[in-house]
């Protein structure tokens, strides 16, 4: 089996020819996209109620979990990534392995799940800048900031790049901050504070029901939330497209996203669960606020406002170059309308982007029109996709190594290979769907299977009506998009 053409170049204005996605960024951009799609409101908010749900240690097994997890994804995500550098290229993977019906499927599952996203990022923002802003209506500023995030991306994909690389810094500061200060407390020394804390070690963990007051079942329930939390770290095969050399960034960009996420994550919960009595824990506000406070942070309370702020833009900025470079790839494989491959001087699926806000505001709208019917179900669908991607990534690489070896190839010639092949795919399927399996026991998420699994029969069945069971022959990645 031989590598595609690495053909997405630019094509200087000069010669007056037709022009492709950039390749304009580095190892340093996609592995900041990636924490940004990552690092939100899951952590800075959320990770609270985990450890209020699963106990301290449970809390930080979860978390050991899913970074586990998150690596045996990636490291099956980096194979194909290298094979098949295009924009856009996760729904590729699952085309070219399994069929063009299971890529269409896995594209517009990832599609739904980002535009859903985009409308929840927006509100939360919005609902944030009240602090400073109590006059301004909510609905003004998810507009402001639909129209930064529309900006920073319509610009170019160097601009974009370059603007989360910054996002997702200010966001990592803030983690790193919370380990070294938190670590500094449990050990009695919070020079910022002006009453002094004794060393509290980890004495935390010890609860009055034992080391797991949840049980395994606790664990394993939150794991369910902490799959969702790490959704994002997917976007450097999106990014593969718009990537220089792609042999050896991408897999830079996924060796250095999972270890950032396991010290960023893990230690994080830690530091809460050690500070932080896990019967109070994030119930009332932010767990970063509160250890902040705790060691004596002035403004803890603005300063972590305006970093969750920060946090939720970056996804959304995330989100909107996914959902444009998805309807892009699905345009050029032949299975959108053709207006969405149009870009302009600077490389940019202008259509595609438009189409993309334009639907995340509609979500948006129906949080607040019809948030029990039409809202409830983009998000079941979106909950159900962020695990269902992950699957359609696994499976891809085992059945692209499997046919890889079948036609001749040597696994040791590829630029960047997947270890302990096929231990690695099968393990992650299985802990993948063991996941979505739990879903079912947990009435909160339960919704997520009676409207994911009918989508995604609803999209097998459309493109078989619509293109047969073959579908339509690839388009030739050495083809040039129109220029608009």
């Amino acid at each position: 089996m031989s590598r595609p053409t690495d053909s997405s170049v630019d094509v200087p204005a000069s010669e007056g020819g037709p022009r492709r996605l950039r390749r304009a960024m580095e190892a340093r951009h996609l592995v900041m996209i990636a924490l940004g799609g990552v690092i939100g409101s899951g952590l800075f908010l959320s990770s609270g109620y985990t450890i209020n749900q699963a106990g301290p240690l449970g809390a930080v097994l979860a978390y050991l979990l899913g970074a586990f997890v998150v690596w045996l994804v990636m490291v099956c995500l980096g194979e194909l990534a290298v094979v098949y550098p295009v924009s856009g290229s996760i729904h590729i993977y699952a085309a070219r392995t399994m069929g063009p019906a299971t890529g269409f499927a896995t594209a517009w599952l990832y599609w739904l799940c980002w535009v859903v996203a985009l409308g929840s990022e927006f509100t939360a923002s919005g609902i944030l800048m009240q602090r400073w802003f109590p006059t301004v209506d909510v609905w003004v500023w998810c507009i402001v900031f639909a129209g930064v995030l529309f900006t920073l991306n319509a610009i170019s994909a160097r601009v974009f790049g370059e603007t989360e690389f910054w996002f997702a810094l200010i966001k990592v500061v803030a983690i790193v901050a919370l380990i070294v200060l938190g670590t500094m407390a449990i050990f009695g020394f919070t020079p910022l504070s002006s009453e002094p804390h004794a060393a509290v070690g980890l004495s935390n963990f010890v609860t009055s029901d034992g080391l797991l007051p949840a049980g395994l079942g606790g664990v394993l329930i939150t794991s369910l939330a902490v799959f969702y939390a790490f959704s994002g770290a997917e976007l450097v095969g999106v990014a593969a497209g718009e990537t220089k050399d792609p042999a050896r960034n991408i897999p830079r960009a996924l060796r250095s996203t999972v270890l950032r996420l396991l010290v960023l994550f893990v230690g994080s919960i830690i530091v809460i669960a050690a500070l932080l009595p896990y019967e109070q824990a994030g119930l009332s506000s932010s767990p970063f606020v509160d250890v902040f406070e705790y060691v004596g942070v002035p403004y803890a309370a603005d300063i972590m406002n305006f970093v969750v702020i920060t946090a939720l833009l970056s996804v959304g900025n995330s989100g909107l170059y996914s959902c444009a470079r998805m309807l892009f790839s699905l345009a050029e494989e032949g299975y959108a309308p053709k207006a969405f491959t149009r870009l302009t001087r600077r490389g940019i699926p202008m259509i595609a982007l438009l189409v993309s806000l334009a639907i995340g505001l509609v979500s948006l709208i129906s949080s607040v029109v019809a948030a029990e019917t039409v809202y409830l179900v983009l998000v079941s669908i979106a909950g159900f996709a962020a695990v269902a991607v992950w699957m359609s990534i696994v499976a891809a690489q085992f059945f692209h190594r499997r046919a890889y070896v079948r036609d001749g190839g040597d696994p040791a010639a590829l630029a960047f290979r997947t270890p302990f092949y096929p231990l690695v795919p099968i393990l992650a399927f299985v802990l993948l769907t063991a996941s979505i399996v739990a879903i079912a026991f947990d009435p909160n998420q339960a919704p997520a299977l009676y409207f994911g699994i009918p989508f995604v029969g609803l999209c097998y069945l459309f493109f078989w009506l619509r293109y047969g069971r073959k579908g339509i022959t690839p388009v030739r990645r050495d083809e040039e998009a129109p220029l608009a």
